[in-house]
């Protein structure tokens, strides 16, 4: 009987490191995923202002992101 009660009280605390542990990494997960959405939502706003304030100078920074070229300016 106490070598059962002890295996259960072993089984405890090795639970309880566990879920600490998962929770700690979740909690880190989390955490990171809301600031990327924070940061995404920053970002989206200062060219959704630039594109307000200088569309031109948003289509721009818009080809530059993806990729795509644009038209390209006449060499001065």
């Amino acid at each position: 009987m106490l070598r059962t009660l002890v295996g259960y009280a072993i089984l405890a605390v090795i639970g309880y490191f566990a879920l600490k542990l998962l929770f700690g990494l979740l909690g880190f997960a989390i955490t990171l995923l809301i600031n990327l959405v924070v940061l995404a939502a920053i970002g989206f706003l200062l060219y959704a202002l630039l594109k307000l304030i200088s569309p031109d100078l948003a289509r721009r920074v818009h080809e530059t992101i993806s990729g795509r070229q644009g038209r390209q300016r006449p060499a001065a």
